[in-house]
């Protein structure tokens, strides 16, 4: 038995092992075949006696035929098949494709993307759906595309950064329809704007941080932050934010500035940046030695020097030598010379912190200006910014004449961009300028509610036009009711008249008044003025005006114990008067645009003449002369204000109150018709005005200690003056005062500049009065801006 068993578990063994090497003999049979055939494999051709397209309804077969690049008949590898599926695929007109050789015939089988049948964006409100469409390259009944969402989807997020929702997120789905169409829909998730919490600055000894954040167009969140647009963090800025730095540095004679980085840090909880300005300002440096020179012989050297406005000791400013260089050039255009460059050379003289400047007079390259092709200006008309060039088509060619140009197209106001760029015409010797702007909203409509101190609670209505029809011109109509008062104005600016630096402009208005404001009469003033205004020199413009004037006083009392003077009651009694007259004013500034961007003048002189027609004849001159500095590295600013006219009768007549001048809003601490001539002798002693007055204004400007952003500082001011003389006192039955009196006032200011624009509150005392004034404490106002 045993052997028995041991017999057949031999046997079984021994069919195993047959079994066993049979199998690996098989294996390394296919083994050996598959190797051997593989490269027969490989090196397969297909031939197609035809191709055909199927699934395509709009996209024509000759076209994915040309995509599949595969002819009839010819031979085809597997490699090009699968090069032909690739470019198929590849021209995002289908959804999927395949192909299916079927015999002799390769069928491509494609299914075509969805045409849109609508778009939408859902989850947003910070934006709206209009100003995210904008930005959308898809479009109804328009073909699908899943990489042309993908882009639009990122252009929704960047237009979310740029708002300062740096977490903001869109998914692109879509919606099936029926007749292989899709809704597009774009889910927006806006997430937190994200804010710059501090911005601070590193190396900085001669200015602040407060001083400097000021300069920025980038702000601090702080207590207006719902408000304040500004605080919103953008990366875009910051190269702006640079640039204005450097640009404040060099213009105050530091050379050497630099920024040597810009760092911006997400806070721990990730809502906001803090940004660090690390910055080397290096000395400043002043004007040394100033000359020119040339060796052309057309060139009086001495003329052009006397020419030249910047002198030795002056802080160091680039807007100084650009000026020169301009003034210069422009010399030399004058006197027919073309193709003169001026070249600004420097010498360092670092032991005594001194610029030398040679102004190298010489002969530039002959290129001329082959023409200006300007794009992007849809409303805009093509003179309005071709007229910014003082070059036109076939002029010499000067760089420095396109940077002043482009910087003048930035300055209208009507664009969101403008880029200007010389590039080579059709010959080395010619230049095509490009000039590619983007345009921007330039009307704003307005209804509101006002409140003043002195008018009460007002209506108000205004419309305004910067540019209007695409002409660059300005137009604007206001109405304003207040308490006892009504105005209604119209007025019209053509800064470019017959395409020359002439502006011309025209306005319309008319106010009434009744018995309040500390008046106890009526008063009437319509005026029509039409003028031109053109420039003398860099800093001086005149204006040349002619004006219509219809003036009436009414309702003056005349029963006691109310009564009004004998003054006002003659000139009521003249009824309504009009007059035809002509006038000039001359105005000389620097503050703003000097050579010294941190004090400044201005000086403006006035004259109308009125009488050419009408019932009354005079001549009304007024004099303003501003100076303004900056102390204590630009921390503190000084400002002296003044003011005086004379109102002197042609024809002997007696001038009237609504001719005469009056203290309002020119002297702080007195009320409205609250200081002047008065009939002591008058029931009412209504302010009568004067035929003079003059007023001095002291003031300073300085930081509170407050955070920057809050747009919060201080003033304290004094100011003196005084209206006086009459010129028919006599007969009045009481006694008139009409003297020289002196008023002064001291106070203080807080000036707030707000989202709705700069206010300033005024607390002052009056120092020196007559008893019979009307004081006023407190008052607010627009923070004036000269």
């Amino acid at each position: 038995m045993k052997r028995a068993h041991q017999a057949a578990r031999s046997a079984r063994q021994t069919a195993m092992g047959g079994i066993f090497r049979a199998l690996v003999a098989i294996f390394i049979s296919v083994t050996t075949v598959y190797v051997a055939s593989a490269p027969a494999a490989q090196a397969q051709a297909y031939r197609f006696a035809r191709i055909e397209v199927e699934g395509n309804t709009r996209i024509e077969t000759g076209t994915i035929l040309s995509y599949a690049g595969i002819e009839p008949g010819a031979a085809v590898s597997a490699g090009q098949l699968n090069a032909a599926y690739q470019n198929i695929v590849d021209s995002g007109l289908f959804e999927t494709v395949s192909l299916e050789p079927r015999g002799g015939t390769l069928v491509i089988v494609v299914q075509e993307h969805p045409t849109i049948n609508r778009i939408s964006i859902e989850g947003n409100s910070r934006l709206k759906d209009e100003a995210l469409a904008s930005v959308l390259r898809s479009q109804p009944r328009r073909v699908y595309s899943p990489s042309v969402a993908e882009q639009d989807a990122a252009a929704i997020v960047q237009a979310y950064e740029q708002a300062g929702r740096l977490a903001a997120t869109v998914e692109p789905v879509i919606i099936r329809r029926s007749n292989n169409r899709v809704d597009l829909v774009f889910e927006v998730s806006e997430g937190r704007v994200v804010e710059v919490e501090r911005i601070s600055f590193v190396g900085n000894r001669e200015f602040s941080d407060r001083r400097l954040r000021r300069v920025l167009e980038s702000k601090q969140a702080g207590l207006f932050r719902q408000l304040i647009q500004r605080d919103t963090f953008i990366g875009d800025r910051l190269q702006f934010d640079r640039q204005v730095l450097t640009d404040f540095y060099r213009s105050r004679g530091y050379v050497d500035f630099e920024i040597l980085s810009v760092a911006s840090e997400f806070s721990r909880e990730r809502n906001a940046f803090f940004v660090t300005f690390t910055v080397q300002e290096g000395q400043r440096y002043r004007y040394g030695n100033i000359s020119a020179t040339s060796n052309l012989p057309e060139i009086n050297v001495p003329e052009y020097e006397d020419a030249i406005r910047i002198r030795a000791g002056q802080v160091y400013s680039p807007g100084g030598v650009d000026n020169t260089i301009a003034r210069l050039e422009r010399l030399a255009v004058q006197q027919d010379l073309d193709f003169i460059r001026v070249e600004p050379r420097v010498t360092r003289d670092d032991r005594n912190l001194l610029l030398h400047i040679e102004f190298a007079i010489v002969r530039g390259p002959r290129i001329f200006v082959e023409r200006i092709d300007i794009e992007g200006n849809a409303t805009t008309l093509d003179r309005v910014i071709r007229r910014q060039f003082t070059a036109v088509e076939g002029d010499p060619f000067n760089p420095r004449e396109i940077r002043e140009a482009a910087s003048r197209i930035k300055a209208l106001g009507f664009f969101e961009t403008a880029e200007v760029n010389p590039r080579e015409g059709s010959g080395p010797d010619q230049v095509i300028v490009d000039v590619d702007v983007e345009e921007k909203p330039t009307g704003s409509l307005g209804f509101g509610a006002t409140y003043s101190s002195s008018a009460g609670f007002g209506l108000t209505f205004n419309f305004s036009e910067r540019n209007f029809l695409g002409r660059g011109q300005a137009l604007s109509f206001d109405v304003s009711t207040g308490s006892g008062t009504g105005t209604y104005a119209f007025s019209f600016r053509e800064p470019a008249f017959l395409g020359r630096d002439v502006a011309y402009s025209f306005s319309a208005s008319y106010t009434s008044t009744n018995s309040t404001l500390n008046t106890n009469y009526d008063t009437t003033l319509g005026n029509v003025t039409t003028g031109f205004q053109f420039p003398m020199n860099e800093f001086t413009r005149l204006g040349v005006n002619a004006f219509g004037r219809v003036t009436e006083v009414s309702n003056v009392s005349s029963t006691p114990p109310n009564d009004s003077s004998a003054i006002l009651q003659a000139e009521a009694a003249r009824g309504l008067e009009w007059v035809l007259g002509a006038g000039y004013d001359v105005e000389y500034r620097t503050l703003r645009r000097g050579l010294n961007p941190d004090a400044g003048v201005l000086f403006r002189w006035s004259q109308d003449f009125a009488g050419i027609a009408g019932d009354v004849s005079y001549m009304k001159s007024e004099a303003l002369a501003v100076a303004e500095t900056k102390i204590m590295n630009d921390e503190v600013t000084l400002r002296a204000i003044f003011e005086g006219g004379a109102l002197n009768s042609l024809d002997g007549s007696n001038s009237r109150v609504v001719d005469r001048f009056f203290l309002n809003g020119k002297m702080r601490g007195f009320d409205y018709y609250g200081v002047g001539p008065r009939d002591l002798g008058a029931g009412n002693r209504d302010a009568l005005g004067g035929n003079l007055f003059a007023v001095a204004k002291f003031e300073a400007e300085f930081p509170l200690g407050l955070p920057e952003e809050y747009g919060i500082h201080g003033g304290v001011f004094v100011d003196v003056g005084s209206v006086w003389g009459l010129d028919n006192t006599a007969g009045t039955g009481g006694p008139v005062d009409d003297s020289f009196n002196i008023r002064s006032a001291a106070g203080v200011s807080l000036f707030w500049d707000t989202p709705l624009g700069p206010l300033r509150f005024n607390y002052s005392k009056a120092l020196k009065k007559e008893a019979y004034d009307i004081e006023r404490e407190f008052e607010v106002t627009i923070s004036t801006q000269f």
